[in-house]
């Protein structure tokens, strides 16, 4: 049985713009949509009355959430749940069935729902299963026209062609051929300094030969991918600069932002990385996290 799509609600724009995106997702892949709403735990001395009022709420979010998933994608097959205990232990527990889990995020300077900010960020940061953050003004799709390609937007991948992984751009190739866009792979370099290069190295004379060997090794890493997805068109490109930087332009135009998070070597507290995490803040589309060893 294919896993189902899971998104977590909680009434809050984001997450309806979450559930709207992960209805249209469930569609495209021919699962189910599970739409999951985390009440906290209740208070040892809570009157059954609030108890009783949560709940209601509870249903509330659920049936409001269950609109904007089939005013999104009408056919999507959909159930829903409300679990109680606290946010992030239970969305990551609910990401290890979830294909993907998909939450609402915040934009800057913004305090919304539960769901939002270090929730989400810390569903991230456990997970070891995929997760999508939506943010309310990049969870609606371009316009297209199916038979041009008109209007339509290119999955983009962030790489580090250093330390490539099959999780992260088996992700980012599937999620283009579902969508029929192309998939455009950035991998960012920065110049090497003395302190960078090791015993006998030198570097190249100047920067149109580093491009030139960064993209020798973007190809090298994405030739086995081209030929597993033939129908996928691949742009490949390499720039100098930071990551992050690079990647938030790129992703201006963008239909979805696929980046990897590595699990191994994590303090004692799970975080993102920096260049996650600014990422997750600031890209203008929705982001999947693929996390990794």
């Amino acid at each position: 049985m294919l896993s189902p799509v899971v998104v977590g609600v909680d009434g809050s724009a984001e997450s309806l713009a979450a559930t709207a995106w992960a209805a249209r997702e469930a569609t495209r892949r021919g699962r189910p949509l599970h739409l999951l709403h985390v009440r906290e735990g209740a208070a040892r001395d809570e009157a059954p009355i609030a108890g009783a009022a949560r709940r209601t709420q509870a249903r509330r979010v659920l049936r409001q959430a269950e609109e904007h998933a089939l005013a999104a994608s009408p056919g999507v097959r959909l159930r829903d749940d409300q679990v109680e205990g606290p946010a992030v232990d239970v969305l990551v527990k609910a990401a290890g069935d979830a294909g993907p889990l998909v939450l609402g995020s915040r934009g800057p300077g913004r305090i919304t729902g539960h769901l939002m900010g270090s929730v989400a960020l810390g569903v991230v940061a456990k997970a070891t299963h995929p997760v999508v953050l939506v943010r309310a003004d990049t969870g609606t799709p371009p316009v297209r026209d199916e038979g041009t390609g008109a209007g339509r937007r290119d999955v983009l991948l962030g790489l580090d062609v250093t330390e490539p992984c099959d999780e992260v751009i088996g992700c980012a190739f599937e999620s283009a051929r579902l969508r029929r866009a192309r998939l455009r792979v950035l991998h960012a370099w920065r110049a090497p300094g003395p302190l960078t290069l090791g015993p006998g190295e030198v570097g190249l004379a100047g920067d149109p030969g580093r491009a030139e060997e960064w993209l020798g090794f973007l190809t090298a890493v994405l030739r086995v991918w081209r030929d597993k997805y033939p129908d996928v068109d691949v742009l490949e490109t390499v720039v100098r600069g930071k990551p992050a930087d690079a990647l938030l332009r790129a992703a201006s135009t963008a239909d979805l932002l696929v980046v990897g998070h590595r699990l191994t070597g994590r303090p004692r507290a799970p975080r993102t990385g920096p260049v996650t995490h600014a990422l997750l803040q600031q890209a203008n589309c929705p982001v999947a996290v693929v996390p990794h060893l």
